[in-house]
């Protein structure tokens, strides 16, 4: 397989080698080197706690939504209409949930996600099936002075069997995020790196400490003289006997004259517990997601006002930023006039007596007809409800003198 990077043209033959340790080979392979010397990839990523709850909460809720196939009317309103979106990955693919999920997962991590078409035997796109961005070699493109625009892209995608298939723009959509040049996304686990090398390394460091019984460490110092080989005998005693996590509670015998100096460390002293929480925050500021829906309450209540502002905040700056990137790239696929948008009504939805109040306030406005917002209720429709209520005209107000006052218009 010809790796993907460019060289120049030669007319010596030369023998070239590539080191293993080559950060350019390590990110062809989708593994990034970091300050804290572990490896960051999608699955180390993934392995951290508050970025698999990060990852699968956006993914998640935005899966959650409805992604309605919508046309404007003549007279200004909106008509909902079949699609394939309602079945994007077809019949026997996956379900519109875990379609949705894996775009926005692949666009969270990689900063791009690929969508190889469908098409039925009339040539008409019927459906879009989500490809890893890993498994997608992208062309260079090359454009001529003037022609910055007619460039066409070309991708090579290795499938699981081994084999290669090219697609053109006719055949796979490509979805953007964060992009410098429009042509290629900008991954978290690129840029992010160091920050999440330097989470793992500490889940590693942590990990080794408790296994290694962190709260026995100390000095041994032997009341009799020993030799160096007598040391060595009692060091690895002492380590098989009281250290390990398959220790702990245990007694430990030795049949020796000594003096254990211990050499304590908590999580608080060795800065564990402050470390993971400001690891939570820097993850929180890498994905958008606020710190409690990364189950990081320690800084503020969970209930409240306050909680409800930030709710709707995600739903403004973190998740509407990955929609419309898939609204606008996914309405291209549609026939003309049609358009995608997702429906966020159900995410936005207030509490039950918040809703009653409102409802009750549009169906006596003129607003809303009274089966309408039972339907919004889930509740069944009633005899003469589907009439606009007008609002009751002000009643007259008393005149000093006891006659009736005209209201002014």
């Amino acid at each position: 397989m010809q790796l993907p990077w460019r060289r120049g043209s030669r007319t010596d033959v030369t023998d070239e080698h590539v080191s293993i340790s080559d950060p350019v080979l390590a990110a062809y392979f989708g593994v990034s080197p970091t300050y804290a010397g572990v490896n960051v990839d999608e699955g180390s990523v993934l392995g951290i706690p508050a970025m698999w709850r990060a990852v699968s909460l956006v993914a998640g809720t935005i899966a959650g939504l409805p992604l309605r196939t919508l046309r404007d009317t003549a007279d200004g309103q909106r008509q909902r209409v079949s699609s394939w979106l309602d079945e994007p990955a077809g019949p026997n693919g996956q379900t519109p949930f875990e379609w949705k999920e894996t775009i926005v997962a692949h666009l969270m991590l990689h900063g791009v996600t690929y969508l190889a078409h469908l098409f039925n035997n009339a040539g008409a796109v019927i459906g879009a099936v989500p490809i890893h961005p890993l498994a997608v070699t992208e062309e260079p493109q090359t454009r001529g002075v003037g022609d910055l625009g007619a460039s066409q892209p070309r991708w090579t995608v290795t499938l699981v069997d081994g084999t290669q298939r090219q697609f053109t723009p006719a055949t796979m959509t490509k979805i953007l995020g964060l992009s410098l040049d429009g042509v290629h996304g900008m991954s978290v686990i690129r840029y992010g790196r160091n920050s999440f090398g330097t989470t793992i390394a500490g889940d590693r460091a942590a990990g080794r400490t408790f296994s290694n019984g962190a709260m026995l460490s100390g000095l041994v110092t032997p009341e009799e003289d020993v030799d160096e080989e007598e040391a060595k005998d009692i060091k690895a005693g002492l380590n098989r006997r009281m250290s390990g996590w398959e220790n702990a509670g245990d007694i430990a015998f030795v049949n020796r004259n000594l003096k254990f100096t211990p050499w304590t460390m908590s999580a608080e002293d060795a800065q564990f517990l402050q470390s993971r929480q400001f690891q939570v925050e820097e993850i929180s500021r890498w994905t958008g997601v606020p710190p409690h829906l990364l189950m990081q309450t320690e800084k503020q209540t969970s209930w409240g006002t306050g909680v409800a502002e930030q709710n709707r905040g995600l739903a403004r700056f973190t998740l509407a930023g990955w929609t419309s990137r898939i609204e606008q790239r996914v309405s291209r696929l549609l026939q003309t006039p049609l358009f995608s948008e997702f429906d966020f009504a159900g995410l936005e939805r207030p509490t039950p007596e918040q809703e009653i109040a409102l409802l009750i306030q549009q169906v006596q406005a003129g607003l809303m007809t009274p089966n309408e917002a039972r339907r919004i209720r889930n509740m069944p429709p009633i005899d003469g409800g589907d009439e606009l209520r007008t609002a009751a005209a002000p009643a007259a107000a008393p005149a000093p003198n006891g006659q009736p006052q005209e209201v002014p218009a």
